[in-house]
């Protein structure tokens, strides 16, 4: 049989583990893995930044539940700058595997170009990481690693390769490459806690229920819809659980979290942990109940203790407490319950539709994000990235998620610059849907640059940028503490972001008034480029209390 070089075995490895796209930066260290990719068929996709890469592979993963998410970055800097979007995709429970460089095995701590201790660097922010220093073992290492990255709480897994070992040959008989799976088998909970957890439920009157990341790496959404049809349980959702409900659920709630959650006897965690988003369970009453699902039993009572903890497969467990309340002739109907709900949903919408329909100028913010949706409702299933800070979160409140992955942010490492590298993941995926990001005018400078690869590889992907000439979450707070006179590091211009992008040969808008929003957003699909959208909206400094100027 043949001799095969280190790259080459690697890329027959991915090519079972049914890798289509591996994004990279250019390096010495790992281009054999380039000239194997080759021979596979699978695509190389090169970005201007490392992290950009390990962002990309992120959004990979979420953008095709099952498979994974594949970075290649060279070694030294290039794994120092591929190390946020590690981590970013540890925090949000992204299976990807990053490869990294290295000088010569031969010449290992003799003081190589780009030498350094990688793996001590990644080691707390991956769910495995190691080196390899036979050629041979390569395809072998890689089902390791991607079965770590899988399994349970899926995360992310490094390999580092030295490029003596990745350019090595090595006798294609003794190299096999070994069946790799990137589902793992699924886990059901203890019967006797899903029994627990339908008395608890049959004796509430107030629970809710919070869908949050899990959900989604449990494949969990058509089984838990059927629970929430099948009881009418208030239900919400935040993480990757977005879009998990339809939004037009009659129980899918969006606007009335916090007084459910001054009222509530029982609660539902599915796959929504307890941390800063949950106030670290403190919005949760001391007399409420607990029921927590998720897919490993250590983030299970992290911060506060469940009642019933329900361990392993989202999807199992939703089914197993459906056939339990059917085995124990439980009928559970909380209609009265999510009806009150849905009255404050629409006194909270009623206090925001002046905003919403503001001709203010410049730009009320909540009146950007409504052209926005008008837009998207004329879209077909798009995909919309959010990227930044203040500005996302104004989109998120009045963007409907309409299904699974139409909604993207970096997760609860609160990551600048994912935008355009979730977006090129994004369109690579699903080239037929529109790919939109929404970002503040302060994320735009870590990764704008992308918008090259989005031309480079003929992405139509539109940006728009709410412009407030300011890191605006930032800077609310510092006037507010330390006095509106004594803004520091805060403040940036009303730069041309579009001008920009016109320069890296996509197409630019400029907006100043409202009315000018929707007009650019069709010009900037209808030219088939990668667009922006740059609007100037209003600047919240706020001198006279409350007084916006």
């Amino acid at each position: 049989m043949a001799s095969l070089h280190g790259g080459k075995l690697a890329a027959k490895a991915l090519k079972e583990a049914g890798v289509e796209v591996v994004f990279t930066l250019s390096g010495g260290h790992i281009m054999p893995l380039y000239d194997g990719c080759i021979d596979e068929g699978i695509k190389i996709v090169d970005v201007r930044h490392e992290q950009a890469a390990v962002h990309a592979a992120d959004a990979w993963a979420r953008c095709n539940p099952g498979s994974i998410g594949v970075a290649a970055i060279t070694a030294g800097p290039g794994v120092t700058d591929g190390v946020t979007g590690i981590a970013n995709a540890w925090r949000a429970n992204s299976p990807i595997l990053v490869f990294g460089g290295q000088g010569p095995f031969e010449n290992l701590r003799r003081g190589s170009l780009q030498e350094m201790d990688h793996l001590g660097v990644v080691r707390p922010i991956t769910k495995y990481c190691d080196a390899i220093y036979q050629t041979k073992r390569i395809p072998e290492y890689i089902e390791l690693a991607i079965r770590h990255a899988v399994s349970g709480i899926p995360g992310p897994a490094y390999l580092e390769i030295p490029m003596d070992v990745f350019m090595g040959q090595a006798e294609e008989a003794e190299a096999p490459v070994p069946r790799i799976r990137t589902e793992p088998p699924r886990l059901s909970p203890d019967k006797v806690e899903v029994r627990k957890a339908i008395e608890i439920l049959a004796a509430a009157e107030r629970p809710m229920l919070m869908a949050g990341t899990s959900v989604k790496w449990s494949h969990a959404s058509a089984e838990m819809n059927r629970f929430i049809s099948e009881t009418h349980i208030p239900t919400y959702t935040n993480g990757m659980g977005r879009g998990s409900v339809p939004y037009d659920s009659a129980e899918f709630l969006n606007r009335s979290r916090r007084e459910a959650l001054k009222r509530i006897d029982c609660i539902i965690l599915a796959g929504t942990l307890l941390d800063f988003r949950m106030r670290f369970g403190q919005t949760i009453p001391a007399d409420a109940k607990i029921i927590q699902l998720d897919m490993d039993a250590t983030l299970i009572g992290q911060n506060r203790q469940a009642d019933v903890p329900l361990v392993g497969n989202l999807a199992c467990t939703f089914e197993q407490l459906l056939d339990e309340m059917k085995n124990q002739g439980v009928s559970l109907d909380f209609t009265p319950w999510r009806d009150e709900l849905r009255e404050v949903e629409n006194e909270a919408e009623a206090k925001v539709e002046a905003a919403l329909n503001s001709d203010e100028v410049p730009i009320d913010p909540q009146r950007m994000c409504r052209e926005v949706r008008d837009w998207l409702e004329t879209q077909s299933d798009p995909i919309v990235i959010g990227d930044g800070g203040d500005i996302v979160a104004t989109a998120a409140k009045i963007l409907p998620v309409k299904g699974e992955g139409a909604w993207m942010d970096p997760g609860p490492l609160g990551t600048l610059g994912v935008g355009m590298p979730f977006a090129l993941a994004a369109k690579l995926a699903h080239p037929d849907r529109p790919v939109v990001i929404i970002y503040g005018d302060g994320s735009f400078g870590f990764n704008g640059f992308e918008f090259d690869t989005a031309v480079r590889f003929g992405l139509p992907i539109i940006g728009i940028v709410g412009n407030d000439a300011a890191w605006g979450q930032m800077m609310r707070p510092q006037g507010a503490i330390y006095g509106w006179d004594r803004l520091e590091g805060v403040i940036l211009n009303r730069t041309r972001y579009d001008k920009v992008v016109e320069a890296l040969g996509g197409h630019g808008e400029h907006c100043e008034k409202p009315d000018e929003i929707r007009p650019a957003l069709e010009r900037a699909a209808a030219s088939g480029k990668p667009a922006l959208i740059n609007v100037e909206i209003r600047q919240d400094r706020d001198y006279k209390g409350g007084i916006y100027v």
